[in-house]
Formats: structure tokens, C-alpha cells, sequence
């Protein structure tokens, strides 16, 4: 048997859902909604599916391996230098080259509890010691994220809005954060549900790269723009950090399909619009049907909800699961589900209500 370093054998892997239709063929159902995965329900932009089809003829030449004129155009959008763009096969694989490229084995990196899982699933993997501070009514706590750091600290991971819990951290926070943190760590700020953010208070993390501060940007084009199946992300960081992760980046790691569609997507702003238009209208329904219900729920700057009952979480997702509407259970008691079209809304509301009638 080959011998694998115990901080490989004792990681807990991330259990993705299973297809739609072997669900179906599992539960001799049909008609099932998926509202599990945080994606857009409109799907992508007519532009980038265009944009797909016609690149397609292409497959067998290899991607440009700078994404050059992704970069480009993400740069000028967001008025940087194109060296301060570095692409991903999504933000996770960003997730990973920073670990990869910051951390050794013994170094420490800060997150917070509930939050995206991967961050202390790729530290653990390189050997790192993950140092897990407790949110503060489901928002990151940064004064104590902050109080955590250690000569020893390399990263922190800061999702804003975070996952799973919809909350997200105000700019006054993260400049009193920011302030606090050292020259010798980088901050890793998880930015995926950034465009849904309704808030005048949220922050852009771009601007503290402008004041010259150690931070990674991540955002991602499987949101909101609909294009999760290509698997493309992007960081926005100082040229230096750029560079060095760039060292670590494996060539051709976005393909060309991925470059293709991001671009036009970009150039979409109506359908950037129109997402944020049906998620916010969406939100509101279900804010008003939890209400009527009874059901405890965290107002979210996302695309969507964590909500609590007083059943098992594995229970009524179980009991929602057989009725062909798929959420995710996120704990003894939470949930977490999508904002899907508005039909989907009112179904994932009307089997909820009967589960709970039903007591599950």
C-alpha cells in the first residue's frame, strides 16, 4: 500500500449532489428542480453561448495559455494593469495556486465557521494549519479574524458575501481589517456572489490593491453570468503576487471554450441586469413565504437563502428530495436554497409547506 501523509488521508472531501437524472432514476421521479448550486437560472447570455458554438470548430488547436484577450478586457473593465489579472479553471483553482503558491507545511491560514469548505479542504492538503475563527451572527467576525493572524499566518480567506450563510461584511469593516493586517499575509477575498450584493456599504477589495495592500480579488463567471459548466474565474492582485502564482499556474489551464464564452458574457450587461432583476425579485418572495410560514431565515446578499426549521435538516431534504425540488442541508437544522425562476420559487415553496404540515 502506498503510504499517504495522514494530512491527505484525514480530509473530508467535498460531496458534490448527484445528477438530476439519476436522481430521478433513483426516486422513479421526473420534473425535478435543482436549487442546490447557487447557479443562475436564466442559464448564460445568448452572447456567450453564440460565442461557444462558433469556437467550437476550433477544439483542436489548445487554448491561449495567457488568456490574453480575457485579461485584456477584464483590465480595462475594471481598470487595472493586465498584469494584475491571473485566469482560473474557476475561482477554486485561484482557491489552490494561492495555497500552492504561499503556504508550506506548519504555515497557518485564517478562515471563518460557516464558510466555503474548500478553503480548509486545499490548506489541509498543502500541509498548512488551518486556524478556523467562529463567525458572529452568521457574518465573518474580522476583529477576531484580525486577532487571530500569527507570524506564522500566510493567507486569509475572507468570502464576502460568504457561503453558505448569505451574509456579508461592510466596508468599514474590512477597512478597519485591512488595516489591521499585516504586510507579511495575503488576503484572499472570495468575491463569487459580488454582483448580486444590493448594500451601498459593500466593499470592492480592487480598491485596497490601489492603496497598495497585500489582497486577491476572486470573482467568477459560474454565478452570475451562468457559465459554470466552463469553469472559468479570475483573480485581480498586485503584478508581484500575479507573478509568483503565475509561477505555480499549469499552462492551458482554462480552456478555450471557458475564454470564448467569459468575453462575451462580459459584454452582456443586460443579462447581468436582468439576473440581478429576477434574483432580487425572487428573494423578496421568498423572504415573505418564509415569513408566512414560520421559518427562520438569514437575509442574503447572494443568490441564495440559508434558512432553519425546527425538523432535521437530512429530513426535510429528504422529504423535498422526493418531491423532485433539491436543496442542500447545511447542518442539524439549516438549509440552503437557490432563487430559481419564479416558478421554481413557488414550487420549492409549496412542497416546503407540505413537508412541514406533513412534520416532515
Amino acid at each position: 500500500m502506498i503510504k499517504v501523509a495522514d494530512n491527505i488521508k484525514s480530509i473530508s472531501p467535498y460531496v458534490p449532489g448527484k445528477p438530476i437524472e439519476e436522481l430521478e432514476r433513483e426516486l422513479g421521479i421526473s420534473g425535478s428542480i435543482k436549487l442546490a448550486s447557487n447557479e443562475n437560472p436564466l442559464g448564460p447570455s445568448t452572447r456567450a453561448v453564440n460565442a461557444v458554438k462558433k469556437a467550437v470548430e476550433g477544439l483542436n488547436r489548445y487554448p491561449d495559455g495567457s488568456g490574453f484577450f480575457l485579461s485584456q478586457a477584464l483590465a480595462k473593465k475594471l481598470d487595472v494593469e493586465i498584469s494584475q489579472v491571473i485566469l482560473g479553471n474557476g475561482s477554486n483553482e485561484l482557491i489552490e495556486l494561492a495555497v500552492r503558491t504561499f503556504v508550506q507545511p506548519g504555515d497557518e491560514v485564517v478562515s471563518a465557521d460557516p464558510s466555503f469548505v474548500v478553503y480548509k479542504m486545499i490548506t489541509q492538503a498543502a500541509g498548512g494549519t488551518n486556524v478556523i475563527v467562529p463567525c458572529r451572527n452568521m457574518t465573518h467576525d474580522l476583529d477576531a479574524m484580525a486577532a487571530a493572524i500569527t507570524p506564522k499566518t500566510k493567507l486569509v480567506f475572507i468570502a464576502n458575501p460568504n457561503n453558505p450563510t448569505g451574509t456579508m461584511n461592510t466596508k468599514a469593516e474590512m477597512d478597519r481589517f485591512m488595516a489591521a493586517a499585516p504586510d507579511h499575509v495575503l488576503v484572499c477575498v472570495d468575491e463569487a456572489y459580488y454582483e448580486y450584493v444590493t448594500r451601498a456599504d459593500y466593499p470592492d477589495s480592487i480598491d485596497y490593491l490601489r492603496e497598495e495592500k497585500n489582497i486577491l480579488a476572486l470573482r467568477t463567471f459560474s454565478k452570475i453570468y451562468g457559465l459554470a459548466g466552463l469553469r472559468i474565474g479570475y483573480g485581480v492582485t498586485s503584478p508581484a503576487i500575479a507573478e509568483l502564482m503565475n509561477k505555480v499556474r499549469q499552462p492551458f489551464n482554462t480552456n478555450s471554450l471557458g475564454q470564448v464564452g467569459a468575453l462575451a458574457a462580459l459584454s452582456d450587461r443586460k443579462h447581468v441586469e436582468k439576473s440581478v432583476t429576477l434574483n432580487n425579485e425572487g428573494k423578496q418572495l421568498l423572504y415573505r413565504e418564509f415569513e408566512r410560514l414560520g421559518v427562520k431565515y438569514i437575509p442574503t446578499e447572494t443568490n441564495f437563502i440559508m434558512f432553519e426549521t425546527e425538523f432535521e435538516a437530512k429530513d426535510l431534504y429528504t422529504a423535498l428530495l422526493k418531491k423532485g425540488v433539491i436543496i442542500r442541508p447545511m447542518g442539524p437544522k439549516r438549509l440552503r436554497v437557490t432563487i430559481g425562476l419564479p416558478e421554481e420559487n413557488k414550487r420549492f415553496v409549496a412542497e416546503l409547506e407540505e413537508a412541514l404540515k406533513g412534520t416532515v
